[in-house]
């Protein structure tokens, strides 16, 4: 996880850090003894950052050096590498969002008058700024309104995988945008189920129901919405293997299903139900038409005609 620079400066640097100052010391003659931009290596290091740290140069000289006298080393070297908010500033990235939809609670039919309206989608990029230094962030975050944008080959790679959340995002009945390169794709949205569904959507499940029963025997409760989602989630793979397509509404599991988040199930029926689709969806595994991995070929050519598309408009 990326520390912010206030949090980086107070860390305490250790001994063996290559660093390149950002002054120049000159000794008592008026002589430089560190030139501005030199490189050196810590080789005493403070208790805190009120001192200054001993820093070696390469011709065996020792300064002393503030934490705001220096750079780390391999961090001056990504300066100017990385894009900036005024490099980002001059794309609005959220102009670029091909497809828009509505996902969780809402498309499931299992919300509640506290239920967020969760969006999520595609942005493909400027050519311009995606051939860039700078590059493009692999996904387009908005707490606040509780949406969620994966670039276009990020989204593409998650939903080869069988991430469910990206393949639910291609079956929801609830898509708010959708350019034409995007209902080119959701007309091709065949082409990423496979049998991995079955290994992703079963291990997702059993691990997190494992996590559940040690907070069941630690703190004695558990998230029954997360409960919930997580049969939902078994019965929608069961359906994939059996039927070919992502069900996002599951109507006719609605009243069990809202009975495990409202904690009208006990947990033992919850946990009965979960053992009784493993070997559901095992079966339906074992009958699958679908194909032991998707469609690597026609996504890579979907890819490459939306890149060249925005070369074309650049």
């Amino acid at each position: 996880m990326a520390l912010d620079a206030t949090v980086a400066c107070n860390l305490i640097l250790p001994v063996g850090t290559q660093v390149v100052s950002r002054v120049e010391v000159k000794t008592s003659t008026g002589e430089a003894a560190c030139m501005r931009g030199a490189v050196g290596e810590i080789v005493d290091s403070p208790t805190d950052n009120s001192h200054a740290y001993q820093i070696q140069l390469p011709d065996g000289t020792v300064v002393r050096l503030r934490r705001h006298e220096f750079h780390i080393r391999k961090h001056y070297q990504q300066e100017g590498l990385q894009a900036t908010e005024a490099v980002l500033a001059d794309y609005n990235l959220y102009d670029a969002v091909i497809y828009r939809c509505v996902v969780g609670s809402r498309a499931y039919g299992l919300e509640n008058a506290d239920s967020d309206t969760d969006r999520r989608g595609i942005y493909l990029p400027p050519a311009a700024l995606h051939w860039s230094l700078y590059g493009v962030p692999e996904q387009l975050e908005n707490s606040a309104t509780q949406e969620c944008y994966w670039e276009l080959q990020k989204f593409l790679v998650l939903a080869l995988k069988a991430n469910p959340n990206v393949l639910e995002c291609l079956y929801t009945p609830l898509v708010e945008v959708a350019t034409p390169l995007a209902k080119e794709l959701l007309q091709l949205r065949q082409m990423f189920l496979s049998q991995l569904v079955y290994q992703t959507y079963n291990s997702y499940v059993l691990s997190q129901f494992k996590k559940m029963e040690q907070d069941l025997r630690t703190k004695g409760k558990i998230r029954w919405k997360h409960a919930m989602h997580l049969i939902r989630l078994l019965l929608s793979g069961i359906t994939v293997l059996q039927d070919g397509f992502v069900p996002v509404r599951i109507q006719e599991h609605q009243v069990q299903l809202l009975a495990i988040r409202n904690q009208e199930m006990p947990w033992e029926a919850v946990d009965a139900w979960r053992l009784e689709l493993h070997r559901r969806f095992d079966r339906a595994f074992a009958h699958t038409s679908l194909p032991e991995r998707p469609d690597y070929e026609a996504v890579n050519a979907f890819l490459i005609r939306a890149r060249r598309c925005m070369v074309q408009e650049d």
